[in-house]
């Protein structure tokens, strides 16, 4: 069942990171930063192809160092990436084969995702005909305010609040009319989700594990290098390095 092609997004310029070369190739726990999500997807029974969204420029660094050392059994393409993250998923989005039905897109600089997560995904999607996508996250534990310049105008219920996370997982064709819309419209999303949301696409949120967390900025190395230090160790006999097999989906 490999009807799922792979996006992960790695086009950033490392600005708020304060590396000039950005922080995809930056090393964490032995392996490139980027490298350890194309490996969760990798892992994946149901996913046929990765595509690395990256500058033109960077694309032979990336794929000499964060692609070509490891050996990966799916197939791994490259797209050049825009001069927004829209613009660069938007690339992953048109450079997916027409066989593929879905198309899970993912930020490069979350290395903690898990292929069980990914999979738990997909699976939500695959058995819900009448979802367009799924987004994983997490919901609100702590309270929320509605502030301006810091007053706090409001305190609304957190119960229906979710922090998004990726991968974002989507029926291939909508992601494609959401795009085009969104370029029709002038329209810039917060993340992949809201273009087919503003369609009046059906998302459904998706709970994935806590730690799938984003590095931003230096100090966010810290604790993604020790969780997946902590994996590697946990599964040394296996030599899993973290990623969790689930069985496929019926």
């Amino acid at each position: 069942m490999q009807s799922v092609c792979a996006v992960v997004v790695s086009g950033g310029n490392g600005s708020r990171f304060g590396n000039p070369g950005g922080k995809q190739l930056v090393s964490v726990a032995g392996r490139p930063l980027m490298t350890w999500s194309i490996m969760a997807f990798d892992r994946s029974s149901h996913v046929g192809r990765i595509i690395v969204v990256c500058p033109a420029n960077r694309r032979a660094e990336m794929r000499g160092l964060a692609v070509d050392p490891y050996e990966f059994s799916t197939p791994v393409a490259f797209a050049d990436a825009g001069e927004t993250r829209q613009a660069s998923t938007r690339a992953g989005v048109l450079a997916t084969p027409e066989c593929f039905e879905l198309v899970a897109i993912h930020d490069g600089a979350r290395p903690l995702i898990t292929t069980e997560a990914i999979d738990r995904a997909i699976g939500v999607l695959v058995s819900n005909p009448s979802l367009d996508g799924v987004v994983c996250g997490q919901p609100a534990i702590d309270t929320l305010k509605i502030a301006a310049r810091g007053l706090i105008s409001s305190t609304p219920p957190r119960s229906v609040f979710w922090a998004a996370q990726t991968p974002q997982v989507f029926r291939l064709d909508a992601m494609r009319r959401a795009h085009a819309r969104a370029v029709e419209d002038g329209f810039l999303g917060t993340d992949d989700s809201s273009l087919v949301e503003r369609m009046g696409g059906r998302v459904l949120c998706v709970e994935s594990p806590r730690d799938n967390l984003k590095v931003t900025v230096p100090e966010d190395l810290r604790p993604v290098t020790a969780i997946l230090l902590g994996r590697m160790s946990d599964a040394e006999s296996a030599q899993d390095t973290g990623i969790i097999s689930t069985p496929p989906i019926a």
